[in-house]
């Protein structure tokens, strides 16, 4: 009887390799995945570094340095960079370097927008047209395919000589116009995803299609959905871009890096080069950071396929 009552009240020793087992917090795994994916995809990993970096920028930025960005000052017009303006001044007196921070901030907040909406209903129209197909395949395709002839740049300018479009109306307008590639891609996705054998038994026991749609289809094209929405940001980015380099964009005092690079050509041959390559080079270094980020998140996912 000691001899039990001392077995049933040891503690229970645990070996190495249990330990080794057991599930490590969520935190700390997902930190070494994230590392993971940093060795094995330097540019998507520096990509994502100069998101952060100007998320930060934009954002945080305008709490440390601060401008007015609503007020001319026209006794500080074209100033040259200096302690007190490290980027100049523009022709009515902006800090160039606040202008930035406030057009990081429209661009982002349009391109993160515009891409979500976009990728929301790329994503149910290629799902559905994928999964359903016969005659409402075709249907949905020949739409797809008729939108496709428009060119995005010249709807945007047929929109914007209508009307001086708002932030709220940018993301619309933007987003209506770029969820054609993901209608697409998603739908090829579908074709493929309809004949799996766990499409086809949700269907046997009598699941319905909008359930197998947002359940089964449209969870399984995550990856491709994902990529193509990281693609589309850098795409909104540039066409808010070039709305505004056009004088399309948000009416003034609104700052863009667009409209800034537009305004800058005006003085290109008075050596104000300030007013011209900051804002070009935010322009170029944002896409081109998101780009990097996309493509190696595709090539993750395809390594990913591949193993599975």
């Amino acid at each position: 009887m000691m001899q039990q009552a001392t077995t049933a009240t040891a503690p229970t020793s645990i070996s190495p390799d249990q330990a080794r087992r057991r599930p490590a917090p969520r935190a700390a795994s997902a930190l070494r995945a994230m590392g993971r994916w940093c060795r094995y995809h330097k540019l998507g990993c520096a990509g994502l570094v100069v998101i952060v970096v100007l998320t930060l920028f934009s954002f945080v930025g305008p709490l440390v340095y601060h401008t007015d960005q609503v007020h001319t000052n026209l006794t500080s017009v074209n100033l040259a960079p200096s302690l007190q303006h490290p980027l100049g001044t523009d022709n009515v007196g902006y800090d160039i370097l606040g202008r930035l921070m406030e057009g990081g901030q429209s661009s982002l907040e349009v391109g993160f927008a515009a891409a979500l909406l976009a990728s929301c209903i790329g994503t149910l129209w290629g799902a559905v047209s994928g999964y359903v197909g016969g005659w409402v395949d075709a249907l949905m395709m020949r739409v797809v395919d008729s939108a496709f002839a428009i060119p995005p740049l010249l709807l945007l300018l047929l929109v914007g000589t209508i009307f001086t479009p708002s932030v709220i109306e940018l993301i619309i307008v933007l987003g209506l116009v770029s969820w054609l590639v993901t209608a697409r891609l998603v739908r090829g996705d579908s074709l493929s995803l309809r004949t799996r054998e766990y499409v086809q038994a949700a269907i046997a026991v009598g699941a319905r299609n909008p359930r197998v749609v947002a359940r089964h289809v449209i969870p399984n094209a995550l990856g491709t959905i994902v990529v193509q929405t990281t693609f589309e940001v850098a795409n909104a980015i540039l066409l808010l871009a070039s709305l505004s380099f056009l004088g399309l964009g948000p009416a003034p005092p609104a700052a863009n890096w667009g409209a800034m690079l537009s305004n800058g050509l005006n003085y290109i041959y008075a050596g104000y080069w300030w007013q011209i390559y900051p804002a070009g080079l935010a322009i170029v270094v944002t896409v081109l950071a998101f780009n990097m980020l996309a493509e190696s998140v595709r090539d993750s996912f395809a390594a990913r396929l591949m193993h599975t």
